[in-house]
Parts: structure tokens; sequence; C-alpha cells
């Protein structure tokens, strides 16, 4: 049965259910990206791997910037190339066991870490290990839930992964403050060794969930294709065979897929310029490097070192309040996404994150916070003000677009590519964070906050509007000449008078409603060139 309607349409319980169990691999990441910027204050973390000028002397013990940025950075090196696996591998095993099996990569690297014992690089290994795992589900996870999702409450759906990013990152620092008074390698240990409880209730229980309608379709899985069509929305599987939506939402997918079959789908085809393939894969790229560029990751990775250094005795708690805002504002940020659309909320979350790190870094700049509490409290405010805007747009924003934007011949390989620039950018800003901060300050925030002014500025001009639209739809728009990124809010297909109109005469045709003439997904196909692109 339906859990809830939306727009008369019925939803399954079964849709939420895999929304946020496939979330568990934001989670994972969220969790490894939290955990590090506390271990590394740890006494015994300290004592063990970073050089001591008197042994034994945790006072004297102080990482070397090489060694602390490659701590750090080398799990994005791992998500980097993970992230480039991920797509063939999602593609050949199918979106589930493919994330099964990243799943048991990530536990590998955790095992890795946690017998480390005097070796800084086997821990470092360790987070490389767990990297390809991560970097690999992060490809899979937005593509399977847009996939598979209800196109009414895609984009929300789709958001959860950010969601359970940055809860994976509040009960990293929660659980990093529980443990930083167990003695002895403990207090590491047990926060990292946590973290094999993630990918064992993700590779578990996403076996339960249904595959992704569109693999299976492509796979020539038809039953199976209807079956996870019915379960989505809520219809009983003996209804699934003959139930006119599950048959309707099937022909579309296979309409698409057959069309897309006729053209071989390699790596290449994401860089020819038809079809606008080359500009949906730059742009992608690009929207994912400027997701890192807002300068989210500095506070994350970095968090409790900026906070000492701005004079706050517990730089734990700090991090802790972060966190919160962090996780708080992205449940806003589910609600902007899908209210008002994808391209509004990216142009005015980069001006008003450009906006606070100005102020953090002008404050940090004027005066020196260790000595000005008030300087030290307008940074951590604005800093806070800076999570919130990022929470509600840029963090979920990009990861639903990532899920929406390709077509699917070339879905899995464009995520691919795109979620690999994500990495590639947090692996530079992760490593060289350490030697730009020793040279130039907080006035490092002046950089982030230009880079948030110019995503803002790239959103306008060559972001489509993708709300509202079934993925099918999405490559229509990208593909129709006449329309524009400034006008695609109101893009509509031949035979429909508005976007409006389209969003219309699909719900009526998904309740088996009369439409109107001229309408209905075939008559959009006939009338826009005879197949969907």
């Amino acid at each position: 049965m339906a859990l809830f309607y939306v727009d008369g349409l019925p939803i399954g319980w079964i849709s939420i259910m895999l929304a946020v169990l496939a979330s568990m691999g934001g989670f994972i990441f969220g969790y490894d990206t939290g955990q590090i910027s506390d271990i590394l204050l740890m006494d015994d973390f300290l004592l063990r791997f970073a050089p001591c000028s008197t042994p034994g002397d945790v006072s004297t013990c102080k990482f070397s910037t090489v060694r602390e940025g490659l701590i750090v950075s080398l799990l994005s090196i791992g998500t980097l190339v993970g992230a480039l696996i991920g797509a063939p591998t999602a593609d050949f095993f199918g979106r589930r066991y493919a994330m099964t099996i990243e799943c048991l990569v990530f536990s590998v690297g955790v095992i890795i870490q946690i017998t480390s014992f005097h070796s800084w690089v086997q821990f470092a290994i360790g987070r490389l290990v767990s990297g390809l795992g991560v970097g690999s589900l992060s490809a899979a996870v937005p593509m399977y839930q847009a996939e598979t999702a209800p196109p009414q409450i895609r984009g929300t759906l789709t958001a959860t992964y950010q969601l359970f990013i940055t809860f994976g990152i509040l009960v990293a620092y929660c659980i990093s403050i529980g443990a930083r008074s167990i003695d002895g390698s403990g207090s590491w240990r047990t926060v990292v060794g946590i973290g094999l409880l993630w990918p064992l209730i993700l590779g578990v229980g996403i076996l339960f969930m249904p595959e992704s309608p569109r693999w299976l379709t492509a796979h020539n899985r038809f039953p199976e294709a209807r079956r996870a069509i019915a379960a989505t929305r809520g219809i009983p599987e003996s209804e699934a065979d003959n139930h006119f939506f599950v048959h309707r939402e099937l022909e579309e997918m296979k309409s698409a897929i057959d069309f897309e079959s006729k053209v071989k789908a390699g790596w290449l085809e994401c860089f020819k310029p038809q079809n606008m393939q080359l500009y949906r894969t730059l742009l992608g790229m690009t929207l994912q490097m400027f997701q890192q560029l807002t300068g989210a990751n500095y506070f994350f990775y970095y968090g409790a070192t900026v906070f000492t250094s701005v004079g706050i005795q517990d730089s734990f708690v700090t991090q802790i309040i972060l966190g919160a805002v962090n996780f708080g504002c992205t449940f806003g940020g589910m609600y902007v996404m899908e209210r008002f659309g994808r391209r509004f909320p990216l142009i005015i979350g980069g001006v008003w994150q450009s906006i606070w790190l100005f102020v953090f870094a002008a404050a940090g700049t004027a005066r020196d916070p260790t000595t000005d509490k008030g300087i030290g409290k307008l940074m951590i405010v604005s800093a806070c003000l800076f999570i919130l805007g990022y929470a509600m747009t840029w963090a979920p924003g990009v990861w639903i677009l990532i899920g929406e934007t390709f077509p699917t011949r070339t879905r899995a390989r464009q995520a691919a590519l795109a979620t690999a620039s994500n990495w590639l950018w947090n692996f530079l800003l992760a490593f060289f964070t350490p030697f730009i901060v020793s040279a130039i300050q907080y006035r490092y925030g002046f950089v982030f906050a230009a880079c948030n002014l110019t995503g803002a500025v790239i959103v306008y001009f060559f972001l489509y509007e993708s709300s509202d639209l079934s993925l099918e739809s999405v490559d229509m728009m990208y593909c129709d000449p006449t329309c524009k990124p400034w006008t695609s809010r109101t893009w509509a297909p031949a035979g429909f008078s508005s976007r409006q109109d389209l969003v219309e005469q699909a719900r009526a045709a998904e309740m088996h409603k009369p439409l109107e003439a001229g309408g209905g997904e075939e008559a959009r196909f006939e009338k826009a060139g005879g197949s969907p692109a």
C-alpha cells in the first residue's frame, strides 16, 4: 500500500527506506571526514605518529605540515580513484551489489587504520583504502536514489545523501568528544573502529531494497523492473504486471533506453559535443569543484585546529556546534531545493556564503583573535552562518544535480567524472590548506569568498533548471536549442504550453486521467523529434 500521496500520486514506504538506507553511504563519508579533525589533536595519536622533540611529552609533539596534510588528504586520493571505478562497478554489478562491494573495501581500510601502532604511513594508507570505498559509494548512491525515487520527491530523497554526510560529521564529533578521555590508543581506535558499523548497515541492508528500475530495464530484466517500480509507488506486487502506471513508466524507460542503446556509450561519449554531452560533463565537474571551493571542508577537516588558534579552549565543543548547525540546516536544504528549484538556491547560497567568509577573513586579519575575544566570537558566528547557507543550498543541491543532469546511457560515467572532480579538489584543499594557512592565515577566507561568488555566476549562466521534470525530460531540455539556462525555469517541450502544463499532464497520465489533446509522453516524443534524446 502507498505510504502517502504527493499531488495525488502514490509514494511507497520502500522509496523512503531505500533513500535513507542508501544515504548511509553519505554517513560513512561524513563520519570519516569528521573524525580526522579531532583525532589529530588526541594525545595518544600525537605521541604515536607525530615527531616529538621530547619522547613521551605530548606537549612537544606536533605534526609537520606535510605529514598532517598527507594523513588528512590521502582519503581524498582514494575517493578520486574510487569515484572513477564506481561507474563501471555500478553498471556491471548493479547499483545494490556495487554498494555492498564498496562497503567491504571501506571496512578493509578501517581495519588497516586501527591496527596501526607506530607507523603513520600505515594509518594514511588505511585512509587511502577507505577512500576507494567512499569514492565509489559517492558515485553509486546519488545515481541509485535518482533512478529509483519517484520524480515528485526525487530532490528531497536525493538530498538525504548530503543530510547523512552532515549527520555522519556530527556523530563523529560527538563520539570523539566522548572518546578523548579514554586512556592510551583506545581514544582514537574507538573513534575509527566504530566506523565498521556503518558499512555493515549499508552493505547488508541495501540487499533487501529493490534494484534501480532503469538499470534493470537497460539489462532487459523487465519483470524485476516492474516490481521495483511498483514497490517504490506502494503498488502491490500482484498488480505490478497489469497496473497502468507501472506499465507507462516502464515503457517510458524502455523508449529512452532503446534509443540510447543505438549509440555506443563509452567514456569518450561523455566528451562529445552532440546532445550537450561535453557541456553537461564539464558542468557537473565544475559544480562539484566549486562545492569544494565554497570552503566548507576547511572547517570540517581543520575546524578543531582553526578554533584552537582563535583562542577557544575546548575546540571539540565548537566543532559539535558547527556540526549541529550543518546537520540541522540540511533539513531546511531539502525543503529549499524541492520548493525553489535548483538554480535560485545555488545563486543565493553562493552570495550568502561569500558575505560571511568575507566577515570571517576580515575579522581574523584585522585583529588577533587569540587576544581579542570579541573577534574570536565573531569568527565563530560568521563560520556558523556560512555553514547555515552551505547546508541549505550548495551542500545538497550539487548532489541532487549530479543524479538528474545526465542521460541514462552515460549517467554512471558522467556522475563518476563529476564526483571525481569533487574528490580531486577535496584532496588539493586538504593537502595544501596547512601550507596556505601558514602563509596567509585567515586571509584564506577571502579566496573562498571569491570562489563562492564565481560559483553563483556560473550557475546563472550555465545551469538548467531540472526540478519537477522526469529524468528523460531533463535530457530533452538540455538538447533543446531554444532553451537557455536563464529561461529554463519555464521550459516545456513541444506540445505543452508551460512547465506547469507538462507537470500537470504527466501527473494526470500517472493517475490514469484523460489527457488534453496533444498531451502525453508519446505525443511529446513525437513532437520533439521522434525519440527521447
